[in-house]
């Protein structure tokens, strides 16, 4: 059976996430939630700050859904693999809609205490989704 930690970990990713129930981060994360992604500098504290960043993919990415491939557990830290996927179909962080499938790898970090996730570090694969959308060339890519 899953831990706490570890069931906390998958309620974001299954209701905020995948289910669109952004108002569930108000139980999941504390009001000093402290999110760090080099490529998401704009993220506030707390919950609102993590609404607001997954909002920003269900808006830009209407069919959004991540996959959870792996979860594991180390004292206070739940470690997730994920893939996320899906279409832009919306405005996504200045892009505008390209209509392009895009699929990209992360690992996400939670850090729990009292019963609810008080920071996390997110590390995904930022220019691969660039690289699909169109927005940056290929590594390699012989100019036209």
């Amino acid at each position: 059976m899953a831990s706490d930690n570890t069931q906390l970990t998958r309620r974001f990713f299954d209701e905020v996430c995948n289910n669109r129930q952004l108002e569930t981060a108000d139980r999941l994360f504390s009001a000093t939630h402290t999110y760090h992604d080099p490529a998401s500098p704009w993220v506030g504290k707390g919950p609102a700050g993590v609404k607001e960043l997954i909002g920003v993919y269900h808006r830009g990415v209407a069919d959004a859904h991540w996959d959870v491939h792996e979860v594991i557990e180390s004292g206070d830290k739940v470690i997730t693999r994920w893939t996320g996927r899906g279409t832009h179909t919306g405005e996504l962080l200045g892009i505008a809609p390209t209509r392009k499938k895009v699929s990209v790898d992360g690992i996400w970090i939670h850090r729990v205490a009292g019963g609810k996730i008080v920071e996390s570090w997110n590390c995904w694969d930022t220019l691969g989704m660039l690289q699909q959308l169109g927005v940056v060339p290929q590594l390699g890519a012989k100019a036209a």
